[in-house]
């Protein structure tokens, strides 16, 4: 089987794409810049040049394939190319993939994306995932929360640094993932007849809240975390301020999503019907507190060969 990887460079395709090669599938990645890819093809993946916002650069990746991952988004803060890359440049997958006849189309999503409208790539998201339901073409949608790397970023980070983090009053219950156990998902659900035509939703066992993942990080690291606490209220009238100007939409997205991740809507997804269909048992997935427990024990050994012990010492004190 020729498995056709979109977005194989990103955090989550890289974990797919290994997970398929591990798991024996010929792979065929279409990349914008080989040289920056060039790890993928010493993996053992065949890149091929594609651009979807360039529609004449995509036909030739799709000869011979047999089944499709969609794993790309754009990082871009312009909504102009946002929109040409996550809804045309989708389009014209889902034309390709019908005319080559592709057995199963993995389109990667995100959780509750049809209630935010006025978010341009959750917008972008959910229209794919209609038009796709639709298409004829046979299809697994898998919808995230989000997963474990993003949260070294928004929490980790920030409080090894002692910056300032962001919180609300509300918070809602999150069941994030790790990327390595979402691309065995992906891959997995290529074998399982039972997945076609599916919406599956992700996310580890253990479902968390902002305050829970801030006190574990601070256990962990043995240092304070500084928070700022802001309303929803507040944030979403920045939001709609913001919004009405053109030079400030990437700020209006911004707050939106932070709007989004601590509003109190409660995030956890069905995800016992995915693990039963996938038959994996809920401690084969990793957990947010060991995947930390990890992450800081490697950082803190670090600083304290760069410091000569003190933050060793620093964080027995505190403890």
């Amino acid at each position: 089987m020729t498995l056709l990887i979109l977005g194989g460079t990103g955090t989550l395709g890289r974990q797919i794409v290994r997970k398929a090669l591990e798991n024996g599938f010929q792979v065929r990645c279409i990349v914008r810049n080989k040289r920056a890819a060039n790890f993928l093809k010493e993996w053992g993946a065949e890149l091929v040049y594609g651009d979807l916002t360039f529609p004449e650069t995509l036909p030739l990746s799709f000869q011979g394939v047999t089944a499709i991952i969609d794993a790309s988004t754009t990082k871009s803060e312009d909504n102009t190319e946002l929109i040409n890359v996550d809804w045309y440049g989708k389009l014209i997958l889902m034309e390709l993939s019908k005319y080559v006849r592709v057995q199963r189309f993995i389109f990667l999503s995100i959780l509750n994306s049809e209630n935010y409208p006025y978010i341009t790539l959750m917008q972008m998201k959910f229209g794919i995932e209609k038009l796709l339901k639709n298409s004829g073409i046979p299809f697994t949608i898998f919808k995230y929360a989000g997963f474990f790397q993003a949260l070294i970023s928004q929490y980790a980070i920030p409080i090894l640094e002692q910056k300032p983090l962001l919180i609300t009053l509300e918070s809602p219950t999150i069941s994030y993932i790790d990327t390595q156990d979402a691309a065995f998902f992906c891959i997995k659900s290529l074998s399982i007849k039972e997945t076609k035509n599916k919406i599956l939703y992700t996310g580890s066992s253990q479902a968390w809240k902002s305050g829970e993942i801030i006190s574990l990080c601070e256990k962990l690291s043995g240092q304070k975390a500084k928070t700022q606490l802001v309303s929803i209220f507040l944030l979403k009238v920045v939001r709609q301020i913001t919004g009405a100007f053109e030079w400030s939409l990437k700020i209006s997205d911004r707050l939106a999503f932070i709007e989004v991740l601590n509003n109190t809507e409660n995030f956890i997804p069905a995800i016992e019907y995915t693990y039963k269909i996938l038959e994996i048992k809920p401690k084969e997935v990793l957990e947010l507190d060991f995947y930390f427990r990890e992450y800081f024990e490697m950082m803190l050994n670090t600083l304290e060969n760069l410091n000569g012990g003190q933050i060793r010492n620093r964080k027995t004190s505190i403890i």
